[in-house]
């Protein structure tokens, strides 16, 4: 069994292949005919290095061939509510990052937390809602939130209230 590669990465590696075949195998012949045409061949560095460029093309070509050939595919499609493979995910929340020292900030906190700071709609709405996820009383500091969009301030307050958030004005 050989590599395990999605759709996508089949695709890349024909489009290599395509490109070492039709672009770079060009030059590298070329390259070893105009090193040869220079004469003596026994202390001719350009026609060994040249040759070395287009062996490393062509193993390169193997490689990748043999590759494909015993290449199992894989489905890299998720559903909506999935992280799949290069999906890109966007992590708002503080509760999952680390301090300089490597620790999770989700297991330096007490079983109460206040929360201020800033894009309350986004990155403290995200933070408390992890908090309480993990069992933690929040209680919010909203004269120490900061936010983006002002509506989406007051939607994301409202939605914190109505978890059971403790909101000090």
């Amino acid at each position: 069994m050989g590599e395990r590669l999605t759709k996508r990465d089949i695709e890349k590696i024909e489009e290599e292949i395509e490109h070492r075949k039709l672009v770079i195998r060009k030059e590298a012949i070329e390259a070893v005919k105009e090193a040869r045409a220079q004469g003596d061949l026994s202390e001719n560095f350009e026609y060994y290095a040249a040759k070395k460029h287009k062996n490393q093309n062509e193993s390169r070509i193997r490689y990748l061939e043999r590759m494909l050939k015993t290449a199992t595919v894989v489905d890299d499609s998720s559903k909506s509510d999935e992280v799949g493979m290069d999906d890109i995910v966007e992590e708002y929340s503080a509760f999952h990052g680390i301090n300089k020292k490597g620790i999770p900030l989700g297991t330096m906190v007490t079983d109460h937390v206040y929360v201020g700071g800033i894009a309350s709609e986004y990155c403290i709405k995200e933070t408390v809602f992890e908090l309480l996820k993990a069992g933690h009383k929040v209680t919010l500091l909203v004269k120490g939130l900061g936010y983006v969009d002002y509506n989406g301030h007051l939607a994301a307050i409202d939605a914190m209230k109505k978890l059971g958030v403790e909101i000090l004005e």
